[in-house]
C-alpha cells in the first residue's frame, strides 16, 4: 500500500456495477458488460424506430468486419434508436462512403457494399426512396426494423510498382541515403491503407535519425489497375533541411531547481539531432525523482545558427511519499516494512528516505546466534533501519552526493550479525548510461556463526562503476548492464588487518527478431576477498551461492565451503552465470526456460577446488504496464542428499 498524494482512479467492478443499477439511469437491456450475454439488442420503444443490425457476406473476415464496424454510424449508435424513418435513412446513407472507404483501405478496391433497410436496399447510386420511411415507421413499437449491412469485398488487391522518390529532384534516393529495407511494402504486398501509413512513418523515422527533423512523407494518387488487381504506389519524401539540437530550454519547475534538471540532460547544443537523441534526453531526466513526468518539445522552426530548439517540459511529483508492505518470505519468515521519503528536501531534488524492515525468523533450532528454544524469542526477531540522503547535481554539475546508513540484526540458517554501517559517496555521471563512485565507508558490528564471534570493525574506501545501456529496467531486451565495485578495508578487533572484496557482474540482452519477443539474455558473474583468511572475515562478508538471485533450484546461500560438519561457511571468491531464453507467447504471457550454475570457493580465486553447481527450470511471465510477474521453478542438476528436489520463485521484474 502506498499514499503518493493522488487519488486513485481504480473502481472495482462490483462496486461499479452495483453504481449503475442504483442509478437507474440506464435501460435494462443496454447493460452487456463487456458483450458476455451475446449480442445486446435495442428494446423496441413506441416513441423510437428502433432497429437490429447484421452485417453479411464477408464469410468470417474478422478483419473486415472490424473494419466496417470501426466507420459505421449504424453499428455505433444501434442502441440510440432513431426517432424515425427518415433519421434511420440518413444514418444508412452517411455509412455507404464510410464502409466503401474502409473496404478500400483493406485492399478490396472492387468491392460493392449495399444497406437493406426495411426490405429495400439502398446503395451510393441509388438512394432510398419515400415509401421506405413509412414502412419503417410503422414499425414502430411492434418489431425491430431489420437492417442488413450487405457486403461484397471481391479479390485482394496488392502492390505493383513502388517507387520512393525525393520531391527535390523527383528521383528515387541513391541506396547510401534510403537502404531498400527501409521501404516496408513491396510488389506483391497486400495494397492495404495501414501498410501504406506504417511505411509512412518508417521513412520518417530514418530520416529524423539522420539529422533531418522536418521530413515529410506524402503519396501520389495511387494508379489501380483492375484486369491485373494491382495499385501502383509512390511515396514521395521531402527530408527538409538537415540540423543539429540548437539550445536546450526547461520548463514547468516550480519548487525543483531548473539545474538539477540541466545535469541530467547530456546532450548539448551542435550535437547531432536523432530521435534517439530526444528520447535519451527524456530517459535521464525522468530518473531525478522529483519528477513526475518529462516531455521533450522539439521547435517548430530551425533557429539562426541552424539547430532545432529544444524545451524539457517537467511535471513535479508530490513532495513526500509513505509506503509499507507485509509479505512472508521461505528464507526469512513474515515481515513488515514501512518507509517514508522527501522527494525534494532543499529545492534541489535532495531525496531523504527512511525504511523500516522488521521480520521473525523461522528457521531451523540449533542455528547460529538463534534462541534455539521452541515458540516465540525475542533473539529470533531481525530487521533493518536505513537512512539514504541523495544530493544530485552539486553546484549544478553532475557530480552527486549519497550519503547512507544502517542499524541491523540480519538472521539466517547460517549466521546472525549485529551492525551498524554508514557510508558517504560522491557519485560522478559521465552519461546518461555510464558513471563511477567513490566514498568511505565505516561499519561495526558482530558476527555469529560455526566458526565462532567475532567483534569487528572495518574502514573502507569503496569504487565503483556502473554502465547499463538496456532499454527498460525490469524487462530489458536490448543492450547490457555492468557493474563492478572495489572495497579495501582496514580491519579493527578480530577482522584481518587489511583486505579487498571485489565484484562483477554483467549481464547482455539480445532480441532475435525485430518485435522482441524472443529474447536471449545471460548473466556473469565474479567476486573475490583478497588477503587475511576465510576465518577472520565476518560471515556477512563472505560469499555464498544458491537461491532465487543466484543459482536457482538450490536453497539460499547453501552453495559454497562447509566445515567438517557439512555447515556452510561462505567462500572468498565466487563464480555465477546464468542464461535464459524468454519467448513470448501473447502481448501478456511467456514462457522463459533456463539454466544457471554457480559456486562459492574457499580461496581468494575460483580455482575449480569445489565442482560447480547446476539447475535447469521454467518460468512463466505475465506481462503488465509496471513489468512482467515472474513466476519461476527451478529443479537442481545431480541433486545431493538432503537437498530439495525443487524451488519456485515469484517476483516483479526478470531475475536478472
Amino acid at each position: 500500500m502506498v499514499a503518493d498524494g493522488a487519488r486513485s482512479s481504480h473502481i472495482g467492478f462490483g462496486l461499479l456495477v452495483g453504481s449503475l443499477l442504483a442509478a437507474g439511469s440506464f435501460p435494462a437491456h443496454a447493460f452487456n458488460p463487456f458483450g458476455l450475454f451475446g449480442e445486446d439488442k435495442p428494446a423496441i420503444s413506441a416513441t423510437a424506430v428502433a432497429y437490429e443490425l447484421k452485417v453479411e457476406g464477408l464469410g468470417g473476415d474478422a478483419a473486415l468486419l472490424t473494419a466496417i464496424r470501426d466507420v459505421s454510424i449504424l453499428y455505433r449508435l444501434r442502441q440510440e434508436a432513431p426517432q424515425n424513418g427518415d433519421e434511420l435513412v440518413r444514418r444508412a446513407e452517411a455509412d455507404l462512403p464510410r464502409i466503401v472507404d474502409a473496404l478500400w483501405g483493406a485492399g478490396h478496391y472492387a468491392a460493392k457494399v449495399s444497406i437493406v433497410v426495411g426490405g429495400q436496399a439502398i446503395t451510393l447510386d441509388r438512394p432510398a426512396a419515400g415509401p421506405v420511411r413509412a414502412t419503417i415507421d410503422s414499425l414502430r413499437g411492434r418489431a425491430l426494423v431489420p437492417v442488413a449491412i450487405m457486403v461484397e469485398p471481391g479479390p485482394l488487391y496488392r502492390f505493383g510498382r513502388v517507387a520512393v522518390l525525393d520531391q527535390r529532384s523527383d528521383l528515387p534516393f541513391d541506396p547510401a541515403v534510403l537502404p531498400p529495407r527501409v521501404v516496408t511494402v513491396g510488389p506483391g504486398d497486400p495494397a492495404r491503407t495501414t501498410d501504406v501509413l506504417q511505411a509512412a512513418a518508417a521513412l520518417s523515422d530514418h530520416f529524423r535519425d539522420r539529422s533531418h527533423p522536418f521530413v515529410k512523407v506524402g503519396r501520389r494518387v495511387p494508379v489501380i489497375d483492375h484486369p491485373s488487381r494491382t495499385v501502383d504506389l509512390t511515396l514521395v519524401v521531402d527530408p527538409g533541411a538537415r540540423a543539429g539540437i540548437g539550445g536546450i530550454g526547461v520548463s514547468g519547475t516550480k519548487q525543483v531547481d531548473p539545474a538539477v534538471i540541466r545535469s541530467f540532460i547530456y546532450a548539448e547544443s551542435g550535437d547531432p539531432y536523432s530521435r534517439r537523441a530526444m528520447a535519451d534526453i527524456r530517459r535521464s531526466v525522468a530518473r531525478i525523482e522529483a519528477l513526475g513526468g518529462v516531455r521533450v518539445r522539439e521547435g517548430t522552426a530551425l533557429d539562426p545558427r541552424g539547430g532545432l530548439p529544444v524545451d524539457v517540459e517537467v511535471t513535479e511529483r508530490p513532495l513526500r511519499v509513505i509506503g509499507g508492505s507485509l509479505r512472508y518470505s521461505t528464507v526469512d519468515g513474515p515481515a513488515l516494512k514501512a518507509y517514508w521519503a522527501h522527494r525534494n528536501l532543499f529545492g534541489g531534488a535532495e531525496r531523504l528516505r527512511i525504511d523500516g524492515d522488521l521480520f521473525y525468523f523461522t528457521g531451523p533450532q540449533n542455528w547460529p546466534g538463534g534462541s534455539n528454544r521452541p515458540g516465540f524469542n525475542t533473539d529470533d526477531i531481525g530487521g533493518r533501519l536505513s537512512a539514504s540522503f541523495l544530493k544530485p547535481a552539486l553546484w549544478g554539475t553532475r557530480n552527486d552526493l549519497l550519503v547512507d546508513g544502517f542499524i541491523q540484526r540480519e538472521l539466517t540458517e547460517l549466521y546472525t550479525t549485529n551492525l551498524i554501517n554508514g557510508t558517504a559517496a560522491i557519485r560522478r555521471r559521465f552519461t546518461d548510461s555510464f558513471n563511477i563512485r567513490f566514498g568511505v565507508e565505516g561499519e561495526i558490528g558482530r558476527s555469529t556463526d560455526v566458526l565462532g564471534r567475532f567483534d569487528y570493525g572495518l574502514l573502507g574506501l569503496p569504487v565503483a562503476a556502473s554502465y547499463d545501456s538496456t532499454d527498460r529496467p525490469l524487462d530489458p531486451t536490448r543492450g547490457m548492464r555492468v557493474t563492478a565495485s572495489v572495497t579495501p578495508y582496514l580491519g579493527f578487533g578480530d577482522a584481518p588487518d587489511a583486505f579487498v572484496i571485489s565484484r562483477v557482474q554483467a549481464s547482455v540482452y539480445y532480441a532475435i527478431d525485430e518485435a522482441a519477443r524472443t529474447i536471449l539474455a545471460g548473466r556473469v558473474a565474479f567476486g573475490s576477498i583478497m588477503g587475511g583468511t576465510l576465518g577472520a572475515i565476518p560471515a556477512s562478508r563472505r560469499f555464498y551461492a544458491g537461491g532465487g538471485g543466484s543459482v536457482r533450484g538450490f536453497e539460499h546461500k547453501s552453495l559454497g565451503p562447509r566445515n567438517p560438519a557439512g555447515t556452510v561457511i561462505g567462500g572468498m571468491s565466487l563464480f555465477e552465470a546464468s542464461v535464459e531464453a524468454r519467448v513470448k507467447l501473447t502481448d501478456t504471457l511467456g514462457i522463459v526456460p533456463f539454466f544457471d550454475m554457480g559456486q562459492a570457493y574457499a580461496g581468494a580465486f575460483p580455482d575449480g577446488s569445489a565442482p560447480l553447481r547446476y539447475a535447469a527450470g521454467l518460468g512463466l511471465r505475465y506481462y503488465t504496464a509496471v513489468g512482467p510477474i515472474r513466476f519461476d521453478v527451478a529443479v537442481p542438476l545431480a541433486r545431493r542428499r538432503g537437498e530439495r528436489p525443487y524451488a519456485f520463485y515469484v517476483s516483479i521484474g526478470q531475475a536478472f
